[in-house]
């Protein structure tokens, strides 16, 4: 992998992560649009990591404001408050997305072919278009993360994130997909979905830095950068966006897009 290719993956990355489109899956089937080696799961990890850094950024604020409530009463569920309610249910997902990362890991790894992608792009583009559809008409909650412990809605959450260790699934797709079906608004469904997906990304590229470090070389490292910090700087602007058209733009669209890719990848894989 050259600059130029490290610049591309990190540019579809940091547009496609915050988007409900799979952004692994994009870099999944990128060497077979552009006929380039697979990078493999570190490197994709590590864009990733360029995105994780924008909603560190773009959310500072927030995770301080939530990293103040980590004392002895967080533990107390007889004390509220809003921050503390959604730190616990922000815990809990967690908790549930790890367990079921586990489960499924072994299987994960032999998700990365083009076929699979194409029907995951497909068959969860379809569950978006019928969330948003059924959430447009229906009463929606009162701020559920904030109110006292959901443990069904944050569980849930957790155990879609954890659908998205296959490309073409989309994190933030079908953690807006299950937030959705749930009846949470798009902002705050939008806002848990991103946070949430900080402590998993954090912890996967923790496990994989020594193996890292011991594989690649300074040109290679060098490259790998380059890509974290192109992901980076794209990845916030388009949380940024994202953030302020979610309370208007219908997820239908997003569904229309992820059909069109899969559409064309079918027939390129077909050929």
């Amino acid at each position: 992998m050259n600059f130029l290719e490290a610049v591309l993956y990190g540019i579809i990355q940091g547009l496609s992560e915050f988007l409900p489109v799979s952004s692994s899956g994009h870099l999944a089937l990128l060497p077979y649009v552009i006929k380039i080696d697979d990078p493999g799961v570190v490197f994709d990890l590590m864009m990733h990591f360029g995105t994780a850094l924008a909603v560190i950024v773009y959310f500072k604020n927030d995770i301080y404001r939530y990293a103040k409530t980590f004392t002895p009463q967080l533990a107390n569920f007889k004390v509220g408050g809003e921050d503390r309610w959604f730190v616990r249910n922000f815990i809990f997902a967690t908790m549930v997305s790890v367990f079921f990362i586990l489960m499924l890991l072994p299987v994960s790894k032999l998700a990365r072919e083009p076929w699979i992608i194409v029907f995951n792009l497909s068959f969860f583009g379809g569950m978006l278009w019928f969330a948003d559809w059924k959430n447009n008409r229906a009463n929606l909650l009162d701020e559920p993360m904030t109110e006292g412990f959901n443990w069904k809605l944050a569980g849930l959450i957790g155990m879609a994130q954890a659908l998205a260790i296959f490309p073409g699934v989309s994190r933030s797709g079908i953690t807006l997909t299950m937030a959705l079906f749930l009846g949470m608004k798009r902002k705050e469904a939008g806002a848990f979905s991103f946070l949430l997906s900080l402590p998993i990304i954090i912890a996967g590229i923790l496990k994989e830095i020594p193996d890292l470090m011991k594989t690649q070389d300074n040109s290679s490292l060098l490259i790998l950068l380059t890509g974290v910090c192109t992901s980076f700087v794209v990845g916030w602007m388009t949380v940024h966006f994202f953030m302020k058209l979610i309370g208007r733009i219908e997820l239908k669209y997003f569904a229309f897009y992820r059909w069109i890719i899969a559409l064309i990848m079918f027939f390129i894989v077909l050929r």
